[in-house]
């Protein structure tokens, strides 16, 4: 990777075009169905818009201006109040396998704990090996179905931990 500064901070608002774009290049990277996920969401085009409650926070990745990544908290959707989702956490190719992914995980998990959740959930496709990796390393385990209504049906991956 070339010379800079990279620095993980909360989504500003010009930050949306760019964020949008790293997410939706890893669903045809991966070949993750557009339908059913993050892809499809109308949170999608607005994420600064989307995070701007008492209740939620989104990060991302900047190396001297450009966005290469970026992940959320919020509660997850018609659950339990004490239950937050990780959501959105998506990379572009210039800054995976360099340990940024799991640096922005614990400064979600940390978000998650300051805004006073107990539990963490998430959701992911099959196809992310190398992040269900990293959410297992984390002590997340794996559930038998989905929890909540995140909307998400093409997701196959659900996980749950303690805070």
């Amino acid at each position: 990777m070339s010379k800079g500064t990279i620095v993980i901070r909360k989504i500003e608002p010009k930050d949306n075009q760019q964020i949008e774009q790293v997410i939706r290049a890893c669903f045809h990277e991966f070949k993750i169905p557009l339908e059913g996920t993050a892809y499809s969401d109308k949170e999608t085009p607005q994420m600064y818009e989307s995070y701007q409650n008492d209740n939620d926070v989104y990060f991302v990745i900047d190396k001297d201006g450009e966005i290469l990544g970026g992940a959320g908290v919020k509660p997850l959707k018609d659950f339990e109040a004490k239950v937050c989702e990780i959501q959105k956490m998506y990379f572009s190719p210039k800054v995976r396998g360099q340990g940024f992914g799991k640096l922005l995980f614990e400064k979600c998990l940390e978000a998650a704990k300051e805004l006073g959740y107990k539990q963490c959930y998430l959701e992911s496709a099959p196809q992310l090996k190398a992040a269900i990796h990293i959410y297992e390393s984390f002590g997340f385990k794996h559930l038998p179905k989905a929890l909540g209504n995140t909307g998400h049906f093409s997701c196959g991956i659900w996980m749950i931990k303690d805070l």
